[in-house]
């Protein structure tokens, strides 16, 4: 596992997860404080599995791995 990709996507991952989810839950009324923190709870730990996915995706890239890094 390459950490410091992981640690830039993880970090990019989030803060676009974070920030669809809480649009999301902000137009649909949910917008007190409570909510809001249990969306950005929420999308932090989402973005934990799409940022593995992506990291396993772009460390892959070159590489002579038939299955592309899914493993």
């Amino acid at each position: 596992m390459n950490w410091p990709l992981l640690s830039m996507i993880y970090s990019m991952t989030a803060t676009v997860v974070i920030g669809v989810v809480m649009i999301a839950a902000l137009v649909t009324g949910f917008n007190e404080i409570p909510h809001i923190i249990a969306v950005a709870i929420g999308g932090t730990l989402l973005s934990i599995p799409v940022a593995l996915y992506f990291t396993k995706k772009i460390g892959s890239i070159g590489t002579d791995n038939p299955n592309n890094g899914i493993s």
